[in-house]
Parts: C-alpha cells; sequence; structure tokens
C-alpha cells in the first residue's frame, strides 16, 4: 500500500509518519517555506516524509504555490531541494476540476525550461519530472 498524505491534517501526517514502515507520497500541494498557508506542508514535515523515503508532488494552482506560473512552481520545488534534496520532489498536479492554473501538463516543456532557467542540473530534473516517483513506487508496490 502506498499512502498518500495530501488532503489530511497536520495531526494526521504526524499519526501516519510515527506508524510508517514504508515511504509516504504528498501527490500534491505546496510548502510553507514558499506559500504559507493552512493547507501546505511545514519544514518538519518535508523533512519526516524525506526521512521515510517519501516524495513531495508540487502543485500548480494558486494556493499550492502562491502563483500561477512556471517559476512559482519551480521555486517550491527548489525550497524542498534545498531542505531535503533532490530525490524527495515531484510533479503535483491535480486536474480535478476545482483547480485553476496557468498551465497544464500540455505544456509541461515550460516548466522544465524554467527548472533549466533557475539553475537545476539535468539529473535533478530528471528525478522531479518521474524519476523519484517511480522509484518510490517500486519500492512500495509488489513486483509483478
Amino acid at each position: 500500500m502506498l499512502i498518500d498524505l495530501a488532503h489530511v491534517s497536520p495531526r494526521a501526517i504526524d499519526d501516519v509518519l510515527a506508524i510508517a514502515t514504508r515511504p509516504t507520497v504528498v501527490s500534491h500541494g505546496g510548502v510553507k517555506g514558499t506559500c504559507p498557508s493552512q493547507r501546505t506542508l511545514s519544514d518538519e514535515h518535508v523533512r519526516a516524509i524525506a526521512a521515510g523515503g517519501g516524495v513531495i508532488g508540487i502543485g500548480y494552482w494558486e494556493t499550492a504555490v502562491c502563483g500561477l506560473e512556471p517559476r512559482q512552481v519551480v521555486a517550491a520545488m527548489r525550497y524542498v531541494i534545498s531542505l531535503v534534496g533532490d530525490d524527495h520532489v515531484g510533479l503535483g498536479s491535480d486536474f480535478d476540476g476545482s483547480t485553476t492554473v496557468g498551465f497544464d501538463t500540455s505544456q509541461l516543456a515550460a516548466l522544465t525550461q524554467e527548472m533549466m532557467n533557475q539553475g537545476l542540473p539535468e539529473p535533478s530534473i530528471r528525478k522531479v519530472l518521474g524519476g523519484n516517483v517511480v522509484r518510490v513506487l517500486r519500492q512500495v508496490l509488489p513486483e509483478r
């Protein structure tokens, strides 16, 4: 089982992380370090998720990253990388029909270009664009 901590309270995150024996994920969201709100992750939660080998998917909408442009998304990604390294951040789109975004996944090249513009090295970009999520899925889900 892969546990997704998106949409749970900070206390629930603490409770899950206290008993988790495998990596957890936040499939979509933001971090307080670049976008302070009740719905974004604290530095302590980012560190705890990373300590367990997990991944935090950074969202593309305003309340996740305090903006609608690729530069805000990449700023949040870089913040996570500065806290815990490039093994613990990924894409966190949440296209469920109720979010408003400045770009969508069909324009992923714009996000990739912004990562390059902000100086992320190619190996880090590869991890963010899917490598980290694949790693966690392989680690947590049963082999076939």
